[in-house]
């Protein structure tokens, strides 16, 4: 039986497909496969159709590569309208002097996932902070103690249902079983975060193609969620609109010769932009372009400053901001995001993960997460592998007899009605339960 893992990173700007299995460091990726995404917008899933066109071929990819079929998968769900709001619940015990299990627990956690939410929206995830048992006040491990009350304090991520049917749907229509959608800022700190940044205080910042994800956790605890409205895509916009060139050659010079800071850029430089259907090649120097790349990276960072000092852990954050994201490859990005914010900061990749492809690069951190934490997820759940193994000989052996066997069938069709020929009709599976989404800089309070 395989123990198998498949993910599918569904992004603004890139579908990424993987399988992995877990090893004693994180996990093995057996196989990837990425292609530029469409049908994304900002993090949602906004036409069916773009999406399916862009993720099946890195689906069959994946599977040629590694010898495996898969069946079920693990998504990413994000987008700008993600926010986070505070719970509490009150349970009285029946029995106060047992022992207080890790199923007591588990249905107080079940049961905040019904809590109410406005029209159109479903929580994603219910993140205990902390539990009051009785006089015991801030208790994070309450399983063994005794008690008659306990009173629950709860971090709710909370998303619209349209946003999650609508990846309910591409996975489906794929002839795929949507094992579990998971926040991707959770998978892509999974990924790079260490237990000890975890445990002292760190923020996460995640820039992707349409958004930016913040991530704050403190006492190995998540205290704090936002999602802002701008990522790498902006800047290529600002780009193309300041330079008055196509978006594909802001986005090639962006890469190239984007610099995050002005102040680092040479006054005397100019970059050449070859001109297009016979027009002349245009001139701008490396210091406007670097100014176009700081303003709107500036301003991503002044939304993420402004939301770690509204969340009250700014004061706490020993272990400081840590950035990931294709976007975090600009030079210099760690030392505007550390003048803005004032505090120390690190880029991130991947660092638990291994394999024969290079795996370790700021763009794939998300889905390396979703791959590590679907492991987890069959692990504590003794779940079965989400792929079975692609047998060659069988295949061989099938195909050597269909070929055998064409003459007769064709025989034996030329017998039959139309009304027998009618094909069967596939039954599409119904949807997992559907998740949620909403608000543009999420006023989170911890």
């Amino acid at each position: 039986m395989s123990n198998l893992v498949a993910a599918i990173d569904l992004g603004t700007t890139k579908v990424v497909c993987l399988i992995g299995e877990k090893t004693a460091s994180g996990v093995n990726i057996l196989a990837m496969s990425q292609m530029p995404s469409k049908g994304v917008s900002r993090g949602e899933v906004v036409n069916i159709k773009q999406v399916m066109d862009s993720m099946l071929p890195t689906i069959r990819e994946v599977e040629e590569k590694s010898g495996q079929k898969i069946h079920e998968v693990y998504v990413g769900i994000a987008g700008q309208n993600i926010r986070c709001e505070q719970s509490n619940d009150q349970t009285i015990r029946v029995n106060p002097d047992e022992l207080i299990s890790q199923k007591e627990i588990d249905v107080i956690t079940e049961k905040m996932y019904g809590a109410f939410c406005q029209g159109g929206e479903e929580v994603l995830h219910a993140i205990p902070q902390s539990y009051n048992i009785d006089d015991f006040m801030g208790i994070t491990e309450p399983v063994g103690m005794i008690g008659k009350t306990i009173s629950s304090n709860f971090k709710l991520f909370i998303g619209k249902k349209a946003s999650a049917t609508f990846s309910n749907h591409v996975i489906t229509r794929a002839n795929l079983k949507l094992r579990e959608l998971i926040l991707e800022p959770l998978a892509s700190a999974k990924a790079i975060l260490s237990e000890e940044e975890m445990e002292v205080g760190v923020a996460m910042v995640d820039i992707g193609g349409g958004t930016t994800d913040l991530l704050i956790i403190q006492d190995g605890i998540i205290r704090h969620t936002a999602v802002i409205p701008f990522g790498g895509n902006s800047i290529t916009e600002d780009i193309r609109m300041g330079c008055g060139i196509s978006s594909k050659q802001a986005e090639a010079l962006k890469i190239s010769q984007g610099v995050c800071m002005s102040s680092r850029a040479s006054e005397k430089k100019n970059i050449v932009i070859s001109g297009f259907n016979g027009r002349e090649n245009k001139q701008i120097s490396s210091k406007l372009l670097a100014s176009i790349i700081e303003a709107r990276v500036s301003e991503i960072f002044e939304a993420v400053d402004y939301e770690i000092e509204k969340s009250g852990y700014k004061g706490v954050l020993k272990a400081g901001l840590v950035i990931t994201g294709g976007t975090s490859l600009l030079p210099t990005i760690g030392s505007l995001a550390a003048m803005i914010t004032g505090l120390e900061t690190r880029l991130a990749a991947p660092d638990s993960a291994t394999g024969a492809i290079d795996i370790n690069q700021p763009a794939l951190s998300t889905a390396v997460g979703l791959a590590i934490m679907g492991l987890e997820n069959m692990e504590k759940h003794n779940l079965k592998g989400c792929t079975t193994p692609v047998n060659p000989q069988e295949e061989s052996d099938n195909t050597a007899e269909n070929n055998g066997n064409t003459e007769e069938k064709k025989e034996e069709n030329k017998k039959e009605t139309p009304k027998e020929l009618k094909k069967e009709r596939f039954s599409f599976s119904k949807l997992i339960k559907g998740l949620s989404n909403d608000s543009m800089f999420n006023d989170n309070d911890a």
